[in-house]
């Protein structure tokens, strides 16, 4: 089962009450929502909105009570909160760790830890092109500023031209090949740090075949509408880009006056959690309220 991450934080920062509607616009496997659907009953309800249409489909066969499960991505929010007439809005959860299922079960190549096709996509519908598409058709300048950029890789040159050299020889279809290829483009004491020396690639190749920066850009302003008065809205990040897009817009709106922020500085997981799950490592979560 997936750990949700922060979970008592965000319970504690949207402060849910009975009979208030909530949106999950990342619902994963839904640990976040099934926790505010113990606290808003007996009325109050969940947009979950899933974008992974084989883990939709997992999640719709539960059948919760007053969860409204939605196929779709969070870059469509204005659209489905429109289309499912789901109002007023007490808060919003962004969740923007990958679930444990994609990790361990998808077989798309999310992770460095099994053989799997590099697919990586969550849904086709929004992204036609696999990490192994892509991998083979990117020129090498184009594989290093991603490596660079979304994984801030610091061999991120090497990697891209022993990339280039492989792809010579045979199409990259596999985890297994880029992971030794990053190993062959990696000094050795780099292989024996704490975080496994292929993380920063996948994590790079991952948001570039997602469009997962872009995207998050696109949706919390239609967040930000979306929420009542006094609602209130929290982000969980995994990555300092993401937080730093998040960060911006909050500073942005705060200046406005349109919110007020209620996180100073990120909240980050305490020792006790990160013994529990050390995934949730790198997670910052910021919160808001809308005035």
């Amino acid at each position: 089962m997936h750990i949700p991450v922060l979970q008592k934080e965000v319970i504690e920062y949207l402060s849910p009450k009975p009979n208030e509607n909530f949106i999950d616009a990342t619902f994963g496997e839904g640990g976040h929502s099934l926790a505010i659907l113990e606290r808003n009953k007996p009325e109050g309800k969940v947009l979950g909105i899933e974008l992974d249409p084989i883990l939709y489909q997992k999640l719709e066969e539960r059948k919760v009570e007053r969860l409204v499960l939605v196929n779709d991505s969070y870059v469509n929010l204005k659209e489905i909160v429109e289309k499912y007439n789901f109002k007023p809005v007490r808060g919003i959860l962004f969740d923007l760790g990958m679930s444990s299922w994609h990790l361990e079960e998808s077989g798309r190549g999310f992770s460095f830890q099994k053989d799997e096709i590099l697919d990586m996509r969550y849904g086709s519908r929004q992204n036609p092109l696999t990490a192994q598409e892509n991998l083979n058709r990117w020129p090498e300048k184009e594989i290093e500023r991603i490596l660079g950029e979304y994984g801030e890789e610091r061999f991120a040159r090497r990697i891209a031209r022993e990339i280039i050299e492989a792809r010579k020889k045979n199409p990259i279809k596999r985890t297994g090949q880029l992971v030794e290829i990053i190993r062959r483009a990696t000094p050795f004491w780099y292989q024996q740090k704490r975080i496994h020396f292929a993380t920063k690639t996948f994590q790079a190749l991952r948001i570039a075949v997602n469009d997962e920066l872009a995207n998050l850009k696109k949706a919390l302003p239609q967040a930000l509408e979306a929420l009542d008065k006094e609602g209130k809205m929290v982000i969980i990040s995994f990555h300092s880009l993401e937080d730093r897009i998040v960060k911006n817009l909050f500073k942005e709106n705060a200046k406005k006056g349109l919110l007020q922020i209620l996180t100073k500085k990120p909240i980050v997981p305490a020792a006790e959690e990160l013994q529990k799950n050390p995934r949730a490592r790198s997670a910052k979560l910021r919160a808001i309220i809308k005035i």
